[in-house]
């Protein structure tokens, strides 16, 4: 990487989209919008910062005949020192991002292990949006690694305006996964290093929805926009190709513009700005509306939510008679874009955002880069934008009357207009290039650089593997005990195996108790114990503690202020002391009298603890640190001894289990009266739920997948 070996690797994640190098499909859909250009365009900013020796975009890699095959090229190269690197997630089709959520730990487990195989670690993990803050939460948990978190949009933020239009909160789960999203947020944010934000609005409005807020830990860095390509005309509009496809619509082609560039998404509002253009025979009379809402062939066949957009504006065209006056292409290219722009300002038209809220607004930066003056939502990004460039108005996106009178202002006037236009000219340039974001973002991010303490692979001599290639770890109380026959077959089995396979328990037991049970029932000393919930990790056979996970997992951990919030709560009773260890609290738990796990979760994040909270058998409640669970554990233990995740089956009987039985493990979910806690696992390559019952249920998976000769 030109010889800056001392220089800094930066690892941007964005996980959904279509997200290439070259001809971005903006607008295609509602998951490919501004944060794959921004994220590229970050990227290649970055990599030309001289303290940056590496940049790597990573996302998912899709294989689908019905998108182009560059989205299943595992490397692209940006620029000399920025690539694009495609990681495979479950299925190889083009998914929208609210189906990617069962697939995120396979995508983590995916990506570690490409990490693993490179020559250094990054310095900084960046994750752009809720999926890939999941990402790269479990990612900093498991490495160490600083996690800087940019949200571009919130999901509590998203549920209270849509709730607010009256959809109703049975669909907002249905079609957004909106509380997985919402918990995804919570829990990377009490992880996150550092959040920036393209905004102050941002953090003010939206970051403090949340129980995890903490604006001393939040930065604004406003991002750029390419100057180069977006810039005022230098010639006539005939010039442009796109003018062509608006004479099909438009009786006099030759008025103002009234442009509005966005997906054809529910927030982003396009149908008030139709409303607001058809209730005012005066803007009719004055301009022509233009919606470029992204590209269809049949609106038929498009998603629910565009088809639902796009039906309402035509239906609203039809309903205020705007035939001749409104243009609504069917297609665009990319490079169409600032030609777009340009012909708004030629025609001494007007840009508008109407969004219900956005949270930067990367088109209005563009838009004013060609001379284009601003109407926009006042919730959001236009807020700093329009105030540090003074070259629009702000107006409320639910108010159609306001939205109109903010167009006649503008259109009527035309000196308000040449006004608008040079100031955003001007100010553009002055506050938001690339160059610029990328100086501060590398400033904001320099303390974590000082204070980061990764956790470090150890070498392993081969002989002590002893050819063990493969693991079973399991459970105790609800996967392993409870049918003495099946234990006893398969304490055999282990046996015969030993020399080809490690033997783990990952259990929420004290090692004392642990050990004194394995014994008990009979059965060889594993090879690694798991225990206290993830949080201790001892090795055979001198049961030595592994002293580096117990280093790594103390980040942030302390018991005292967890011990004093919880103190008063209701319905939680510490267990006695022979139930506690360093790095676990449990309580008892009455669900009739306790407040639920959610709240008692929300109140520890209020208080500035991140930790991870278990609710077990409905009777337990047991605290962790956040970088400390079964599922966390075993994946150090899997990188330390380099058995590959897919060589390592896990059997669990409850929800206490389920982190561990996600991503890349072969998972066996055994026959108990708690198994319905895992009834939501859905990966049937890789999660086999058994017919028989405890021990007898592992045997049953160790022959489905054939486990012992699987390569």
């Amino acid at each position: 990487m030109t010889g800056k070996t001392n220089s800094l690797y930066l690892l941007l994640i964005s996980v959904h989209g279509l997200i290439r190098g070259h001809d971005l499909e903006l607008g295609r859909d509602a998951d490919t919008g501004g944060q794959t250009k921004y994220v590229v365009d970050l990227a290649k900013a970055l990599a030309q910062q001289k303290a940056v020796a590496r940049v790597d975009l990573v996302t998912r890699e899709i294989i689908d005949p019905a998108i182009h095959t560059d989205y299943a090229n595992p490397c692209e190269q940006l620029n000399e020192q920025a690539r694009i690197i495609r990681i495979a997630a479950g299925p190889e089709a083009y998914l929208k991002k609210e189906d990617l959520w069962d697939y995120l730990d396979i995508f983590t487990d995916n990506l570690l292990h490409w990490l693993n195989q490179q020559p250094r670690m990054p310095d900084i993990l960046h994750s752009h949006y809720a999926d890939a803050g999941y990402v790269g939460m479990r990612l900093s948990h498991l490495t160490g690694i600083p996690l800087v978190f940019t949200g571009h949009s919130l999901g509590r933020d998203k549920r209270s305006r849509l709730l607010a239009m009256g959809i109703n909160s049975e669909v907002l789960e249905q079609r957004y996964n909106i509380s997985r999203r919402i918990n995804a947020e919570e829990d990377t944010l009490a992880t996150a290093d550092l959040v920036i934000t393209s905004t102050r609005n941002e953090i003010a409005e939206q970051y403090e929805l949340y129980d995890y807020y903490h604006p001393e830990r939040m930065v604004v860095v406003p991002p750029g926009t390419d100057l180069e390509q977006f810039h005022p005309a230098d010639g006539q509009a005939y010039a442009f190709p796109f003018k062509r496809c608006l004479k099909h619509f438009l009786k006099h082609p030759k008025k103002p513009m009234i442009l509005a560039l966005s997906r054809p998404d529910e927030r982003k509002n396009i149908v008030s700005l139709v409303q607001a253009y058809g209730e005012s025979t005066e803007l009719q009379a004055l301009a022509n509306l233009v919606i470029v809402a992204g590209n269809r062939d049949d609106i038929r066949e498009m998603d629910e939510g565009a088809q639902s957009v796009l039906t309402e504006i035509l239906l609203l065209a039809d309903c205020y008679d705007l035939y001749g006056c409104i243009a609504i292409p069917k297609h665009h290219n990319q490079e169409d874009v600032p030609d777009i722009y340009r012909l708004a300002a030629l025609s001494k038209g007007v840009f508008v955002n109407p969004a219900l809220t956005e949270p930067f607004g990367l088109t209005l930066l563009e838009a004013a880069a060609c001379g284009v003056p601003l109407i926009a939502t006042e919730n959001g990004g236009p807020v700093d934008i329009i105030g540090n460039c003074h070259n629009g108005l702000l107006v409320d996106p639910l108010d159609i009357e306001a939205i109109a009178q903010a167009l006649l202002t503008i259109l009527k006037d035309p000196e308000q207009w040449q006004t608008f236009s040079q100031n955003g000219l001007q100010n553009v340039s002055k506050f938001y290039s690339w160059q610029a974001h990328a100086k501060s973002y590398l400033k904001k991010i320099k303390p974590l650089l000082d204070q980061q303490r990764p956790i470090h692979k150890v070498k392993r001599e081969r002989n002590l593997l002893r050819y063990q290639n493969r693991a079973i770890f399991t459970d105790i109380d609800q996967s392993l005990l409870g049918n003495a026959e099946g234990l006893q077959k398969f304490a055999q089995c282990l046996r015969a195996q030993r020399k080809n396979v490690f033997f783990g328990i990952a259990t929420g037991r004290r090692l004392d108790t642990a050990l004194a049970l394995l014994k008990k029932n009979g059965l060889p000393t594993p090879d690694v114990l798991i225990t206290s919930l993830g949080t201790e990790i001892y090795y055979a056979p001198h049961i030595t503690a592994d002293t580096a996970w117990a280093r790594h997992i103390d980040h942030h951990w302390n018991p005292k202020a967890i011990r004093r919030i919880l103190a008063e709560i209701p319905g939680l009773v510490l267990q006695p002391k022979s139930e506690q260890s360093r790095f676990k609290i449990s309580y008892h738990y009455d669900s009739e009298r306790a407040p639920s796990p959610d709240e008692i979760n929300a109140l520890l994040r209020q208080e500035d603890q991140a930790v991870n909270a278990h609710q077990a058998f409905g009777q337990f409640f047991d605290i962790v640190p956040i970088r400390a669970s079964k599922g966390l554990a075993l994946r150090y233990f899997a990188r330390q001894w380099n058995i590959p995740l897919e060589r390592i089956l896990v059997a669990g009987g409850s929800g206490a289990d389920e982190d561990m039985m996600q991503g890349n493990t072969l998972a066996v979910v055994v026959a108990n009266r708690h198994r319905e806690e895992l009834s939501q696992l859905s990966e049937p390559e890789r999660i086999y739920f058994a017919e028989q019952p405890y021990a007898l249920g592992i045997i049953e998976a160790i022959e489905h997948y054939d486990f012992f000769n699987k390569d």
